[in-house]
């Protein structure tokens, strides 16, 4: 069975919106408060099957409020506009950056089939 990374560090930026994660296989990940919310792993947000999934909207400026540590699994993100199940394990962090590009494309274009313009079309510039 393949070792499944494991995050050596995790920061919040909270003026950019961003959530960095590098694990210890060297991968490096910086990840947008909305991106994280809208694909947030709740049964809230994904439903108990695909076709009760909710598409969010309205998040582009959700920031994180706090994130904790959930044994030594996962975290569970807090954002600011109170959405706060679902725990985030590590393989699930890990594959949203990974196919960070496809994933927020997808989000992108289910906004535009129902007609949804997003307030802030351009992401916020990442905090050094």
């Amino acid at each position: 069975m393949e070792k499944q990374p494991r995050p050596v560090e995790i920061k919040v930026h909270q003026q950019s919106r961003f959530l960095d994660i590098a694990f210890d296989d060297g991968a490096h990940f910086s990840l947008p408060c909305e991106y994280l919310r809208v694909y947030s792993p709740s049964a809230e947000t994904r439903g108990h099957t695909p076709a009760q999934a909710k598409l969010e909207t309205g998040k582009e400026m959700v920031s994180i409020a706090d994130i904790k540590p959930v044994g030594s699994y996962a975290v569970k993100i807090i954002f600011d506009d109170g959405h706060d199940s679902g725990l985030y394990d590590w393989k699930y962090l890990y594959n949203l950056g990974k196919f960070h590009d496809e994933l927020w494309q997808a989000y992108l274009e289910k906004l535009a089939a129902i007609g949804y313009t997003r307030e802030d079309p351009e992401l916020p510039e990442r905090e050094n």
